[in-house]
């Protein structure tokens, strides 16, 4: 979870202070309540329409207490006789979908508005130049969490530059310092929610296979049912429910760890460039002083 002002460090509130656009979302809770709503409403009004099913079986809420006397006649009906466990992995795989967009609106933002490369690369040619004022511009222009970082760096290079009292190697500490404690502020909010998308990259598998060992369990039931014959029809319920519980359950695993896999990518990205500018300014100030 990002940080709060309070345990802030107080050398990076510059940089706070230039954090523009969208950040990211504070209550993954939050999401995810929400998410589990829209589950429900999906799974009682979309899967369990009475259009998915053989016969008048009228409105859903009329015959949950008698859902296995009925028939599915599709794929949908099938889902919903699955039980509890569908809302659950149709929760996760929301909260999937809702936290991968969030991260991206907030990552993209941190990026800020140019290429980052080329960002870097033009940091690091006005610092060849010494030419700090041109650094700053760049970092205004670009804005985004590295912009932040490289610009309250080189305010307390310009303060170490006109300091008179310290020696060179305190003046490299402490910019050292203030790049350290403008990274330690920036990187909560990229990584915000991205432990919850982690989470469910396990869970959603996991509920995936919950769902199939009930969804065997009712076959084996039919199997066991009347004279020692078997419910046909009820076995192969049990059997496409369980199947059908597998894949959700796989599918919101996979999209999890892609999108997890992916975002992280993209915060070491960050983070290589923050590193990069971050030794050119220090090289830069210790070869001219």
């Amino acid at each position: 979870m990002a940080t709060t002002n309070a345990t802030a460090p107080k050398g990076a509130t510059k940089a706070k202070s230039q954090s523009q656009g969208f950040t990211g979302i504070k209550s993954g809770f939050l999401v995810i309540i929400c998410c589990a709503v829209l589950a429900v409403i999906v799974y009682l009004f979309g899967f369990g329409a009475a259009s998915n099913f053989k016969g008048d079986i009228g409105a859903p809420f009329a015959f949950l207490s008698e859902v296995e006397a009925f028939e599915p006649a599709t794929l949908s009906g099938t889902v919903y006789m699955g039980g509890f466990v569908v809302p659950i992995i149709w929760t996760l795989l929301f909260s999937v979908v809702a936290f991968s967009i969030e991260r991206f609106f907030a990552i993209r933002n941190a990026f800020g508005r140019t290429s980052l490369t080329k960002f870097v690369a033009d940091i690091k040619v006005a610092l060849q130049k010494n030419d700090l004022d041109a650094a700053q511009k760049l970092c205004d222009k670009q804005r985004g969490s590295v912009a932040n970082v490289v610009g309250a760096t080189l305010r307390k290079y310009k303060e170490m530059d006109d300091n008179t009292v310290l020696t060179k190697e305190q003046k490299i500490l402490a910019i050292q310092k203030e790049l350290e404690e403008a990274t330690a502020l920036e990187m909560p909010m990229l990584q915000e929610n991205l432990p919850i998308i982690g989470t469910i990259v396990t869970l959603g598998t996991l509920m995936g296979l919950f769902g199939t060992v009930l969804g065997m369990i009712r076959s084996f039931s039919a199997m066991s049912a009347g004279d020692g014959g078997a419910d046909s029809s009820a076995l192969a319920v049990g059997i496409s429910e369980a199947l059908v519980n597998t894949a959700s359950g796989i599918a919101t695993g996979a999209l999890a760890v892609i999108s997890y896999n992916y975002y992280t990518n993209k915060i070491d990205r960050l983070t290589f460039s923050l590193d990069e500018v971050g030794f050119s300014i220090v090289q830069t100030f210790s070869a001219t002083h």
